[in-house]
């Protein structure tokens, strides 16, 4: 049994914490407001930006997992999380000799490639935006740590409770078609697998490499998809959006390395991803 902090225990966190817990490993949670059920998880109220709010946090884990998410799309709220939290976990958690094994989420936005070629985790990394520089510093900084802790790169999340896409289609408003513009994307329950499933390799003591891209099979243009879930939901299709012959492609998402390894996707496609979804959007 293993001693386990999953420091940033939101949606996805919790997800994990319940997988882990159910494996009979002791799984802590930090959350700013913690639910009231445990759900095999000790929560502790505590935010990671306040190093006196971890003053009482243990530091004999044997595994961090570091998933915590800024509250706000701005950069001061990105350095608090990637800069000032993530600096203030590592100090404490340094003051014990017993040094935890880091996996790290990071995602896609490392990459600054717009031009839709195939990315993967030996592609330049060389972000536009404060976003993904900010998530490429806290890769570092983990890395710095020790050379053999994990980073985990996921491209867009959806699931349940996530309908930015399904909103999207159900406007029928116009959507660049050519060049094509790329999307990548992972469900929420393949978010949970991939972390549990590098977490098991690691244990049982297969040799992994420090960074990791976790994305579907599914890489496609956001026209394609837009149409497939406006026809899903009975909308009207999108229209075609008036763009320079040179507007930008983004990029797309190999998950080569972690499908070698052994994992296989719940959702490999937004296509297995999303009929659910739909559902539960045409209900609400």
């Amino acid at each position: 049994m293993a001693k386990i902090l999953i420091a940033g225990c939101g949606d996805i966190g919790t997800g994990l914490g319940k997988a882990l817990s159910e494996k009979g490993h002791y799984v802590v949670g930090l959350r700013r407001h913690p639910p009231i059920e445990e759900m095999g998880i000790r929560f502790i109220a505590a935010d990671l930006t306040n190093p006196a709010e971890l003053a009482d946090l243990d530091t004999d884990f044997d595994q961090v997992f570091f998933m915590a998410a800024p509250k706000l799309h701005d950069l001061n709220a990105y350095r608090e999380i990637y800069e000032v939290g993530l600096n203030n976990l590592l100090h404490k958690l340094s003051m014990n000799q017993h040094s935890p094994h880091w996996i790290s989420v990071s995602s896609t936005s490392v990459y600054g490639q717009v031009d839709g070629k195939w990315v993967d985790e030996d592609s330049l990394t060389v972000p536009r935006k404060f976003n993904g520089q900010l998530q490429l510093l806290s890769e570092q900084s983990v890395l710095a740590e020790n050379k053999n802790n994990l980073i985990v790169r996921f491209s867009g999340i959806y699931g349940p409770g996530r309908r930015r896409m399904l909103s999207l289609a159900g406007k029928s408003g116009p959507i660049q078609f050519k060049p094509p513009y790329y999307t990548n994307r992972i469900h929420k329950e393949d978010c949970i697998g991939v972390l549990m499933f590098l977490f098991e390799k690691r244990v049982d003591g297969n040799k992994l490499y420090t960074h990791y891209l976790a994305s579907d099979d599914g890489s496609a243009p956001m026209w394609d998809v837009v149409s497939w879930l406006a026809k899903k939901l009975k909308c009207k299709p999108p229209e075609i959006k008036q763009v320079d012959k040179d507007a930008t492609q983004n990029k797309r998402c190999c998950n080569k390395r972690l499908k070698e390894l052994g994992y296989r996707f719940q959702y490999p496609t937004y296509k297995e991803g999303y009929p659910q979804l739909i559902a539960e959007f045409n209900n609400s």
